[in-house]
């Protein structure tokens, strides 16, 4: 027995009343359901995740607006042609008018093959023996060849020019820019040089007793019979034709 006394004995818990003392940090938090607690707090929402990735939510919208529509609305042939728009199948007049005045600038271009004719026309004689055979004797006929040669090159290059390559790319030649109509596919574009070409060799059928030309009088689209190969036509249209 010690001289103290004996000490207490242990108390067992609920035995004395006491609680056990309380977590000096607070209750534990509740177990993340999504794993890892976030360490910065309440999960932040990502900007970019809303539809359409904007940052404002929805769509993103274009700062430009709505795209616009390079060829207009929809002409009586299919979309229209870029740079101008369309009002119509152009009148049989038009066409006409536009086929003249690009056959007299064709002509002009080929001025040195009419000098060298006339040339070879001055300085021709003609003679008559006595059995009444006539012969025709000419002189410079070098000179007037080389400028025949040249005006056929000439007269070339500027249909080539016009009627293919100008024609093919714009719609329109220098004629039927003049009197504002254009030459369209079924889709409303330039049919393209090599198109503008097979076309005009198409013209040898309107050719034909001229029937093939004068079809744009009673056509419902008023295409000739090249027109109607080619899948083309002929509009009226607003704008300049733009440079080549």
């Amino acid at each position: 027995m010690s001289q103290y006394g004996n000490p207490p004995d242990p108390e067992q818990p609920g035995q004395s009343g006491q609680q056990p003392p309380a977590n000096p940090y607070g209750a534990p938090p509740p177990p993340n359901p999504y794993g890892e607690p976030n360490p910065y707090g309440s999960a932040q929402q990502d900007p970019y995740t809303a539809p359409g990735g904007s940052p404002y939510g929805g769509a993103p919208a274009n700062p430009y607006g709505a795209p616009a529509n390079p060829y207009g609305a929809s002409g009586p042939y299919g979309q229209q042609a870029p740079g101008f728009a369309v009002s119509g199948y152009a009148s049989w007049i038009s066409r006409v008018a536009a086929s003249i005045i690009d056959g007299l600038l064709a002509a002009v271009a080929g001025i040195p093959a009419w000098i060298g004719y006339g040339i070879l026309i001055a300085n021709s004689t003609t003679t008559t023996d006595a059995n009444g055979v006539t012969t025709t004797h000419t002189s410079g006929g070098a000179g007037a060849a080389i400028l025949i040669l040249v005006g056929i090159v000439t007269y070339a290059a500027f249909w080539i020019w016009n009627v293919c390559i100008k024609q093919g790319r714009t719609g329109a030649t220098i004629g039927k820019g003049v009197l504002s109509i254009r030459l369209i596919n079924g889709e409303g574009r330039p049919i393209g040089a090599g198109m503008s070409f097979l076309r005009q060799l198409a013209h040898i059928l309107d050719g034909i007793c001229y029937i093939g030309y004068l079809w744009p009088l009673w056509d419902a689209k008023k295409q000739t019979f090249a027109d109607k190969i080619m899948s083309t036509v002929v509009v009226n249209a607003s704008n300049p034709v733009p440079p080549v």
